[in-house]
């Protein structure tokens, strides 16, 4: 309180003048050298204090610890990739071949179901009376056939002996074989009956997986509906599109005369969620021509499917090996960052120094990337901790296991 006191006197004194406008010499008594004395020996912790902070700023920080290793060098298979669809090997459409009402479904949709084997059901009961209408008229043209028999047994000596006339008999003959078509037509009308009871049982045409059902219990159908389909998936067929230019490349004649087709390779099937699919395939066939509207041609391949894992209107990629880089750089998939469409690795110099560089990233090879450009096999790439450098920063190296554990 004497230091504001003594502080708010000075200022008054000051701003005081006297008669002739000059400013009056100002007098500080003991108490008021005191009172500055306290004022300055108060800040001296503050002073100390500052200064303690700027040489705590002034401390190095720890050096940063990294996992670094060379990149391996070896040759690697390139390959290309095309956009594919799944599609069943067989896709049947089910359809009733008779006009009639659902009456029941056999089948679990979803399930997988054999050629055959029994969906759908139609009431059966109008073609059960149209059979034995069908039956009761081969009855009726049989007994008119026994008819004519007996009438042509009998005049035929006669009208030899002249005596009936001839043309009687001619006329018995005539008859009897117009009873015999009957029967032949009454014997078709029967088989046709018997095929539309028999196709009340909507049966699957292939073995496969059965689709939802499209129609329910109650509902008219007829040939022009659609029931359900039945795909057969294993194999499953793989289509994928390729540029003419690919499939020139693909197609080519060596240096001795023999063609080389790339496409003879077996392909690989990587599915949406980027699993590469077990199973190897094999190319089947090639569109008979080139898409005028795309400038692609079409192609496709077969791959196993145990179990029906695959299922029809899957999309995924379509890998086949097309060429071979000779002693090409390699490094872990976790050495190299991706920015702004570019990739970067960290290495560390001679005078251990972490160096950024942009690289040109190849194509992935398990664990690994290849890198085009960028690299020399000699250098110290860091593999892990390359989140947490900057160009420039002091690193402390330690050698990471070898890469050739990541093959």
């Amino acid at each position: 309180m004497k230091t504001i006191r003594v502080a708010t006197h000075l200022r008054n004194a000051g701003n005081r003048r006297t008669s002739d406008g000059k400013t009056p010499t100002i007098g500080i008594s003991r108490y008021g050298m005191l009172a500055i004395s306290a004022s300055i020996l108060s800040m001296l912790p503050m002073l100390f204090l500052t200064g303690c902070v700027s040489s705590q700023a002034a401390v190095k920080l720890p050096d940063t610890d990294v996992l670094v290793a060379a990149p391996i060098q070896r040759d690697v298979p390139l390959h290309s990739e095309w956009v594919a669809t799944t599609d069943g090997y067989v896709n049947a459409e089910i359809r009733s071949q008779v006009s009639g009402y659902i009456v029941r479904q056999d089948y679990k949709e979803g399930a997988f179901v054999r050629k055959g084997e029994v969906l759908f059901e139609i009431d059966p009961r109008p073609f059960q009376a149209t059979l034995d209408h069908a039956k009761a008229d081969v009855a009726q043209a049989e007994a008119q056939l026994g008819k004519t028999k007996i009438d042509v047994d009998r005049d035929a000596p006669l009208a030899e002996k002249k005596a009936i006339p001839k043309e009687k008999l001619d006329n018995e003959i005539q008859a009897k074989l117009a009873a015999e078509a009957a029967v032949a037509a009454a014997n078709a009308a029967v088989e046709r009956a018997e095929l539309d009871l028999g196709w009340t049982r909507v049966t699957s045409l292939v073995d496969g997986v059965a689709g939802i059902a499209e129609v329910q219990m109650g509902n008219l159908v007829g040939p022009p509906v659609r029931l359900t389909s039945v795909s057969q998936v294993d194999p499953i067929k793989v289509y994928f599109p390729v540029s003419e230019q690919e499939y020139l490349r693909a197609k080519h004649l060596s240096a001795n005369g023999q063609a080389m087709d790339l496409f003879d390779n077996a392909p690989e099937l990587i599915l949406a969620d980027g699993t590469v699919y077990p199973h190897k395939g094999k190319i089947l066939l090639t569109d008979r021509q080139v898409d005028p509207s795309t400038g692609t041609i079409r192609l496709v391949a077969a791959f196993p499917n145990p179990g029906n894992v695959l299922r029809p209107g899957q999309y995924g990629r379509v890998r086949i090996q097309t060429s071979m880089e000779k002693s090409a750089l390699l490094v872990p998939q976790s050495a190299v960052q991706e920015l702004q469409g570019g990739y970067q690795v960290a290495v560390v110099t001679a005078d251990k120094k972490a160096s950024i560089r942009s690289v040109k990233a190849g194509e992935k090879v398990g664990a690994l990337w290849v890198i085009n450009d960028g690299l020399k096999p000699g250098d110290q790439v860091i593999v892990e901790g390359v989140g947490k450098v900057k160009d420039g920063m002091t690193v402390v190296p330690k050698p990471a296991a070898t890469l050739a554990e990541a093959r």
